[in-house]
């Protein structure tokens, strides 16, 4: 995967990434700052002043970019897509400002880089820049997707609250939840590096996939029957999963189309435009299948499976859209 180790690019961390008992451990992320809008965080929220870099591939950048589109921010904060292939992390086709490409590539490292020279971490997406300070804000997406909610005010065309405040008890449990074992536990069988440690982390995995059946049995949405960052959490790893984690993550003990509840959930999200218009297959497989060749040494990409989102979903009859 590679890393950045005091400010120069080191191209083998995988030692980094597992525990004594082979569990793939993913570390924290570096940059916490926020972006308000009277600016007592240290940045202020402007138009303009703010730039998302994603790649398409990622789950945990996609949901900064679904949230980005439900608030209405695509005229306030840019985006850049880092869908290029990986050989020093993360790159895009274009730069931005005085950053631009060197050989055709721009190498988000070099984001890091600049934001703090002597940098030790791993480079990741999605990261959120400031254009006027020259630095990264913040490169947590659980973090950028609270920012994008309220940090933004009238600059947001959408007024939708995803994270209301009689809600988010209830919220904050269903995404450790939902983290535990369904984000971070596909990577857990996907990376993990002994039989003990894989079978541990995918049984957990479909335990997790049980109970959001059972729970949307009844509810059209996670939590209060409306739309809320839970939501926004819980597909990108849904939409991925019959694509990516049940072969190349090994998570293949039932298929999302075996959860008619779940299913038609995934499909439900997906007809919206802030969801399925920033979903792209193709980018999401060329990244899984030809970019992780711990996982798949080849870099082959499979042609399969063929996959009807825009199926109907029968979730109507569960409450509002």
């Amino acid at each position: 995967m590679g890393m950045l180790v005091e400010g120069q690019w080191l191209d083998d961390d995988e030692a980094r990434r597992s525990s004594a008992d082979g569990s793939f451990v993913r570390p924290a992320s570096s940059f916490r700052d926020q972006v308000s809008i009277d600016g007592a965080s240290g940045f202020k929220a402007e138009p303009g002043r703010y730039h998302l870099f994603i790649a398409r591939t990622c789950p945990w950048a996609h949901r900064t970019a679904i949230a980005r589109r439900l608030k209405g921010l695509e005229d306030a904060v840019g985006i850049t897509f880092a869908d290029l292939p990986r050989t020093q992390g993360w790159a895009a086709e274009s730069g931005l400002d005085d950053l631009q490409p060197v050989d055709g590539k721009f190498h988000l490292h070099r984001l890091y880089t600049t934001a703090r020279a002597d940098y030790t971490g791993r480079v990741t997406v999605p990261v959120l820049w400031d254009r006027q300070r020259r630095t990264i804000v913040n490169n947590e997406s659980a973090e950028i997707l609270r920012i994008f909610n309220n940090g933004f005010g009238a600059l947001a065309k959408n007024p939708q609250d995803l994270y209301p405040e009689e809600l988010r008890a209830q919220i904050d449990e269903t995404n450790t939840f939902v983290y535990e074992h369904v984000n971070n536990g596909v990577y857990r069988s996907g990376f993990a590096r002994t039989q003990e440690a894989y079978e541990t982390a995918c049984r957990k995995v479909f335990d997790g996939l049980d109970h959001l059946e059972r729970r949307l049995a009844h509810e059209r949405y996670l939590v209060g029957n409306r739309l809320t960052e839970a939501d926004v959490r819980l597909f990108p790893t849904l939409v991925r999963f019959e694509a990516v984690y049940y072969s190349h993550f090994k998570c293949n003990l039932r298929r999302l189309e075996d959860y008619p509840h779940l299913s038609g959930y995934l499909r439900d999200l997906y007809a919206r435009p802030a969801f399925g218009g920033t979903t792209d297959i193709g980018a999401i497989k060329r990244g899984y299948y030809g970019g992780q060749f711990n996982v798949n040494p080849t870099g082959i990409v499979p042609l399969g499976p063929r996959l009807d989102f825009m199926a109907p979903h029968g979730r109507d009859a569960l409450g509002p859209a």
